[in-house]
């Protein structure tokens, strides 16, 4: 390379974590008191404040100025004309601890705003490490791969094929041998239309399958159903996991049911129910529609006395979004993983993979789903919850190892 400072190259940097900056500024030999100045100002936010009072506003885009960041407002916001803006802080993570500092002593409920940005940024810089169930602690260094076994007459994928108890086994053996991480057994069909059964008859498909397989698999048992009578029975039988697709919403007694036997917990967006969810997929802000749906089910986990570490969540892919809502969730991801918790995406043959592709048989939507479980955990998705566990446990291990940065520098 040329001494020429007019020959050399300029690039831009992806450095996307503060260990990326790190190795970074440690290849280029910088003292480590040097690194500890600059990573905070390689570390770029963009946080978003809704419908504040323009005076809050106004001492918040001059704070932010002050101390080199910015703030976008609404016009008018100066000027008090508007009655409520949002707000749009962008910053580095130093930026932003010191406008909460400043925030202390500031009017207009800004010293509550202070606090909850100081939790946020703590959020964003320790994702949650493990995912606690009644039987064990589940580390998630990588992603978790969940294998789907349907014991249903017309899930949409594989309805019928595993209603006999023996096929049943067999299937769930096979996810096992394929790598499976987690093994989720739904009773009920949850796709769009689908008609809802009794407790009695989803027991009567889910129950015997917990029990024959609590102690011969090794992995953790979860089981999809919002219905609190089955819940207790199957964690009672050995599963582990409970899989609600309703976020708590649906049967009151739930949250107190996996609270009384320490179970792990899914809790799902979706918006009305299966029957009727895909008739409301209009949104006017769908990520924040999830973040504060999702923010509400996990406080009533928490309420009932289920701990931080029992919870993950779960956009709910397809449930109650259109083909260009699940592209919006997965585009953005990211943005969930804010709230504190493991992500569990679920996008396995789904209907708006066939629609893009032009795949109408949902066996045939393997290399769409590949792609949408490799781009989720590369946004930060913990659990992949998939029918094809082999292949997808390939893509999820690859997308891992490529968006995971070393530990040291190589």
């Amino acid at each position: 390379m040329s001494g020429n400072p007019a020959a050399s190259p300029i690039r831009p940097l992806q450095l996307r974590t503060p260990q990326e900056a790190r190795i970074e500024l440690e290849r280029i030999g910088v003292d480590p008191a040097g690194i500890a100045r600059m990573l905070p100002k390689l570390e770029h936010h963009a946080l978003l404040l809704q419908q504040l009072r323009p005076p809050a506003a106004n001492i918040l885009k001059q704070e932010m100025l002050a101390l080199g960041g910015d703030a976008a407002v609404a016009r008018g916001t100066v000027s008090c004309s508007v009655a409520a803006t949002d707000v749009l802080l962008m910053g580095t993570r130093r930026q932003l601890r010191s406008l909460a500092d400043k925030l202390d002593n500031q009017p207009f409920g800004l010293k509550g705003i202070g606090a909850r940005l100081l939790e946020l940024l703590e959020r964003l810089q320790l994702q949650p490490e493990v995912w606690q169930t009644s039987r064990r602690k589940i580390s998630l260094q990588r992603p978790l791969v969940m294998g789907i076994l349907n014991v249903t007459p017309d899930s949409f994928s594989d309805g019928g094929r595993y209603n006999d108890l023996t096929c049943a086994i067999d299937r769930a053996h096979q996810l096992v041998e394929e790598g499976a991480d987690l093994l989720d057994i739904g009773g009920e069909s949850t796709r769009p239309g689908a008609p809802l059964i009794t407790e009695e008859e989803e027991l009567r498909r889910v129950l015997p399958v917990v029990e024959a397989l609590a102690d011969a698999i090794a992995i953790p048992i979860s089981v999809d159903t919002w219905k609190s009578q089955v819940a207790a029975a199957v964690l009672a039988a050995g599963a582990e996991i409970i899989n609600d697709i309703s976020g708590l919403t649906f049967d009151p007694a739930m949250a107190a049911v996996c609270a009384q036997q320490r179970a792990g917990v899914v809790l799902m967006h979706t918006r009305g129910t299966p029957q009727t969810m895909q008739q409301q997929t209009g949104y006017v802000d769908l990520l924040g529609e999830l973040s504060a749906s999702l923010t509400a089910a996990a406080e009533t986990a928490l309420a009932a006395g289920i701990g931080p570490q029992q919870i993950v969540l779960d956009p709910g892919i397809g449930f109650g979004k259109d083909s260009e809502g699940n592209l919006e969730i997965l585009r953005r991801l990211q943005e969930l993983t804010s709230l504190g918790y493991p992500l569990l995406v679920g996008t396995s043959r789904k209907a708006f993979i066939g629609k893009l592709l032009g795949r109408e048989e949902p066996l045939a939507r393997l290399h769409g789903t590949s792609a949408t479980t490799a781009l989720a955990v590369a946004a930060g998705a913990k659990i992949l919850r998939v029918h094809d566990v082999q292949a997808m446990k390939d893509v999820a291990l690859m997308a891992h190892a490529i968006s995971t940065p070393p530990t040291r520098n190589r």
